[in-house]
């Protein structure tokens, strides 16, 4: 009964293997090619190698994004494990608490 309650939160972890399938496939396209082609990350804004870019869902899959090319943005390897599952306003809480310390 306890996972019953615990699964009505959780996204079906079928629904996300078909959305990871999709970012492949998109990741193969000329459109991602062309998104990454300036080796600039989405969140920080620096310039990275193409290999050190990464595929990211602004609102990540497990809090029910989608992958569409409107939710899917090239990032730095550090961005990327930093934000985890964060949705975009709490990921930019983080990076605002960040430039304060500066």
């Amino acid at each position: 009964m306890i996972n019953d309650f615990f699964s009505l939160d959780s996204i079906d972890e079928a629904l996300i293997r078909v959305e990871r399938s999709k970012a492949r496939e998109l990741r193969r396209s000329r459109w991602w090619q062309q998104k990454t082609s300036t080796g600039t990350c989405w969140y920080c804004g620096q310039k990275v190698e193409f290999k050190n870019l990464t595929m990211d869902h602004v609102i990540p899959l497990a809090r029910g994004g989608r992958s569409t090319k409107d939710n899917l943005v090239p990032c730095c390897k550090e961005c990327n494990i930093k934000k985890k599952s964060s949705l975009p306003v709490e990921w930019e809480e983080y990076m605002d608490s960040l430039n304060q310390r500066s």
